[in-house]
């Protein structure tokens, strides 16, 4: 039973180790498809969006430009978003583009009192035509999207354009820069992070477990073995008739 256990245990930290590798080698496959986005010139906004699709994982972080009109009034306040451990929102207002639909644009963060409250003055978009550049992002999913009184937790085009009275492209677009120039600026996003991150060093991790676990179990076997034939020989030198001269 106990050798049964050692086995279900050391499989376990092989399959943990495999799913860490895997996960590793996600992340090296996503960073090789932002840092050829990054780079690349940037594209108009229609050649790389589509109203009501989805933005595919190796198309997230393209550049793309936009020029359209914004809609101050639809603004949504994305809250819970912090930089440097300070409190803060993020602020998402639809642009109109000249091809029709609306592209979703995260323009900045700006500091509030608290992560969970909704700023009463929200500082406003560039009025008139503006050009936008910005980088492409992939919707949020789950229930964190779900829009309350023009607020949510994380932003999804999906969730978003219920709310709007126009179709809206799929994903949204991380402001980079406007033209013209808000009067108040906001911080813009940050750029990701291409670090491998650290399932390199937890796959050998939980290898090293499975490892220890069974050469663990050999060690309790040989022990065992080892202390029944020392047992073995003192009960035997424990017998030998006593010789009389």
């Amino acid at each position: 039973m106990f050798l049964l256990a050692v086995v279900v245990l050391a499989l376990a930290c092989v399959r943990l180790g495999e799913w860490q590798f895997q996960r590793l080698h996600d992340r090296e496959q996503r960073n090789g498809w932002t840092q050829t986005n990054l780079e690349a010139g940037p594209a108009p906004v229609d050649d790389v969006l589509s109203v009501g699709e989805p933005v595919p994982q190796e198309r997230e972080w393209t550049q793309v430009t936009a020029t359209g009109t914004y809609d101050a009034a639809r603004t949504v306040v994305v809250r819970y978003q912090t930089r440097d451990g300070e409190a803060g929102v993020d602020l998402v207002t639809p642009l109109r583009t000249d091809a029709g639909p609306a592209v979703l644009v995260d323009r900045g963060w700006m500091a509030t009192q608290n992560t969970g409250t909704v700023p009463d003055d929200l500082p406003a978009p560039p009025p008139g035509i503006v050009s936008l550049t910005g980088w492409v992002r992939v919707d949020a999913e789950g229930d964190s999207t779900d829009v309350d009184d023009g607020s949510t937790r994380a932003i999804s085009s999906t969730a978003i354009g219920e709310t709007l009275p126009y179709p809206v492209y799929g994903g949204f677009v991380d402001a980079e820069t406007e033209d013209p120039a808000a009067s108040t600026e906001l911080v813009p996003a940050e750029l990701p992070d291409l670090g491998e991150g650290p399932h390199l060093f937890y796959g050998i991790q939980w290898w090293f477990f499975g490892a220890l676990a069974f050469f663990g179990f050999c060690y309790l076997v040989y022990d065992e073995l080892r202390r029944g034939r020392a047992g073995s020989e003192q009960r035997t030198a424990g017998t030998r008739p006593v010789s009389r001269t």
